[in-house]
């Protein structure tokens, strides 16, 4: 089978929000001089290990459950489209489970300083790989019930963020949740800009994500909220931990972010809103590098 097909399906151009989640929490405990490389490295796998496992588990359930037919407006799936068969699609989504579990356990036995911390990252670690699976694969998909978006938050935000922060430093601050939730809005913004994408393809489907309930208008102020509200987030925790003004180097991804969102207004075809998926990705880690290197500097 050819490897372009399986390149295509591992969609690339979502993994930089496995490599931003994880930056958020590891630049913020390098501004507080407790980072550790091997926890980054070693955390970056296994975030990249679940948003593979993510994507592939997509690809297979919507398949399954009907969003990706010929009515899809959005590219072609593998399973879909047939070039992997859906069997195939279920082993890859079993190997990348076992990568991110023997990745995770690695981060955890090497990171963790006490049993009870073990147990609970351990318990952390199952809960991501069952929900990277359970998005739109199983019997009840809770990415078709609308609930996507609040588990990218607790996900890719709170526990990516807060989580990394505090197998570098073991230690938990709870003005991080000011740039964790900053980073969990982006990152439903990558999401939300996908289900705008879908809204028709999604409604025959009964795939109810928000943008199906709220309808494409109503979306769009979603997404411009979400946006606003992580600069919001982002410049609160700068006021409050009030370092100087180096904190506001995030500030240079606002044109990309505000590009994204304006896209996501006019754009009103799947062909044209398409590549907005991946620069409102890039946008997503440029924010994050700017904040991260705000804290050091």
């Amino acid at each position: 089978m050819a490897i372009k097909h399986w390149i295509s399906a591992i969609r690339l151009r979502t993994l930089p929000l496995a490599v931003a989640s994880i930056g958020m929490g590891s630049f913020l405990a390098a501004a507080d001089q407790t980072f550790d490389w091997k926890v980054f490295v070693l955390a970056g796998l296994t975030a990249i290990f679940l948003q593979i496992l993510s994507n592939l588990s997509n690809d297979y359930g919507d398949s399954i459950h009907g969003a990706d037919s010929v009515a899809r407006s959005g590219p072609s799936r593998a399973v879909q489209s047939g070039v992997i068969s859906a069997a195939s699609m279920k082993k890859s989504m079993y190997l990348l489970a076992a990568c991110s579990l023997i990745s995770g356990l690695g981060l955890i036995i090497y990171a963790i300083q006490s049993v009870q911390d073990f147990l609970i990252f351990l318990t952390i670690g199952i809960l991501s790989i069952v929900a990277a699976i359970t998005y739109t694969s199983g019997s009840i998909p809770y990415g078709y019930k609308g609930l996507g978006d609040l588990m990218v938050l607790v996900f890719f935000g709170w526990v990516a963020t807060i989580g990394t922060y505090y197998l570098h430093a073991h230690d938990m601050e709870w003005v991080h949740f000011l740039p964790a939730t900053a980073l969990g809005f982006l990152t439903i913004g990558v999401l939300n800009v996908n289900n705008i994408r879908d809204i028709e393809s999604d409604k025959l489907a009964g795939k109810n994500s928000i943008p199906v309930r709220l309808g494409r208008k109503k979306a769009v102020w979603y997404h411009w909220l979400l946006l606003g509200g992580a600069i919001l987030l982002a410049t609160l925790y700068c006021l409050q931990t009030g370092k100087g003004p180096m904190q506001y180097l995030f500030l240079i991804a606002v044109p990309f972010i505000f590009l994204n969102a304006r896209a996501v207004k006019i754009k009103t075809t799947a062909a044209a809103l398409d590549p907005y998926l991946k620069q409102m990705a890039i946008s997503t880690l440029i924010f994050v590098l700017g904040f991260g290197l705000g804290q050091i500097l």
